[in-house]
C-alpha cells in the first residue's frame, strides 16, 4: 500500500523529464555514486523555495546536479545558486548537465572541500542552504548554515533518517553519530524550527528565526 501511494504521489507531483531521467542513466553509467535526493523531495525543496521567494541558494554536495536543477528551476528571474563539490570529476559532469538545462548562468559549483569553502562565504546571506555531503561533518555544516541562511530563510538537509540506522541504538559507527548530532540539534538550537520530512531518506527542514 506505501509504495503504491507513493506513486501515486510521484506521478501527480515528482517525475523526471527527459533531461533529468538522462542525467540519472550517465550517472549509473559512470559510476557516480546513486545517492541523489529522490524526485518527491525535488519537489518538495522545489515548493518551499517559492514559498520564501528564494533568489540565493547554497548547496553543499553537487554530485551529478541532480538536485541542483531541481532547486534553479525554482528560483526567480536572477536567481543564483552556488554549489559546493569536492570531486572535480563530478562537479564536471553537473557543468554539463547545467549547461543542456539552461542553468549555467544561474548554477556556479565551486570545486573543494566544503569546510574549506565555507569561511570564504562568510558574512554572505543566503535564502535556503542545502546540505547533501558527507555525513561525518553534518553538525558542521549545520553551523555553517545557520550562519549563512537569512532570519525567515531554509535550511535542508537530505539523510536526516539514514536508512534508519539513526533509530537504532546498536548502530554506533562516526557517520551515523554524525547524523544523529545533527538531528538533535536541528530539533533543539533554538535559531531554527525544524522537523524531519519522511521524504526519500528523511529531508530536515528548517526555518531560521
Amino acid at each position: 500500500m506505501e509504495d503504491r501511494i507513493e506513486e501515486y504521489i510521484g506521478a501527480l507531483f515528482a517525475h523526471d523529464d527527459a533531461l533529468l531521467n538522462a542525467l540519472r542513466e550517465e550517472a549509473d553509467r559512470a559510476g557516480l555514486p546513486p545517492i541523489s535526493i529522490t524526485p518527491r523531495a525535488g519537489r518538495v525543496l522545489q515548493v518551499l523555495l517559492k514559498a520564501i521567494g528564494a533568489r540565493s541558494v547554497l548547496e553543499v554536495g553537487t554530485l551529478g546536479g541532480y538536485s541542483a536543477i531541481w532547486m534553479a528551476r525554482a528560483l526567480g528571474d536572477g536567481g543564483q545558486l552556488l554549489s559546493l563539490e569536492i570531486d572535480a570529476a563530478h562537479a564536471e559532469f553537473a557543468r554539463r548537465y547545467l549547461d543542456r538545462a539552461g542553468l549555467t548562468g544561474t548554477v556556479t559549483v565551486r570545486v573543494g572541500r566544503a569546510l574549506d569553502l565555507l569561511p570564504a562565504l562568510d558574512g554572505q546571506q543566503f535564502d535556503a542552504v542545502f546540505i547533501d555531503a558527507d555525513k561525518e561533518p553534518m553538525p558542521t555544516y549545520l553551523d555553517w548554515a545557520l550562519r549563512l541562511t537569512r532570519r525567515g530563510g531554509l535550511v535542508f538537509a537530505d539523510n536526516a533518517l539514514w536508512a534508519g540506522r539513526v533509530a537504532d541504538p546498536e548502530v554506533t559507527d562516526a557517520a551515523t553519530n554524525a547524523v544523529r548530532e545533527f538531528n538533535r540539534r536541528f530539533a533543539s538550537d533554538p535559531r531554527i524550527d525544524g522537523t524531519v520530512l519522511p521524504v526519500g531518506d528523511g529531508l530536515a527542514v528548517g526555518v531560521v528565526r
